[in-house]
């Protein structure tokens, strides 16, 4: 169950290729091979309403925080969030280039005895 969601300042619209974003994002979680292609969910969440730093208008952010199951070691997590951020953060290189943004990853386990799940996309795909 690795699920990404993306939140990000409204003013990146202009700047940034969200969809893109959330492909590039799916493709470099799967490229880790330790998450199954039927799981995987990356969805992004704009921001009308925000505050950041000094208030510059052109401040923006994007923040992304990554949920999975249990069972990957404490590396195998430390490999994918790498893996995930230098994807990020070299599609937004143009974004970096101005003193204006912020990017931030964090990933989160999910506690199987509270989660609950029912996916008729795994066999499907496992099928093949």
């Amino acid at each position: 169950m690795p699920h990404m969601a993306i939140e990000y300042s409204a003013n990146l619209d202009e700047s940034v290729d969200i969809q893109g974003l959330c492909t590039l994002v799916a493709e470099t979680i799967l490229e880790t091979g330790l998450f199954e292609i039927g799981a995987v969910r990356v969805r992004a969440y704009r921001a009308e309403a925000y505050a950041i730093a000094d208030r510059l208008p052109q401040n923006g952010f994007i923040d992304m925080n990554f949920r999975i199951g249990k069972g990957r070691s404490a590396e195998e997590k430390r490999r994918a969030g790498e893996a995930i951020f230098a994807a990020v953060s070299q599609r937004l290189a143009q974004s970096f280039a101005t003193p204006h943004f912020a990017l931030s990853l964090e990933i989160r386990e999910i506690d199987a005895e509270l989660s609950w799940k029912k996916n008729a996309i795994h066999p499907r795909l496992r099928g093949k």
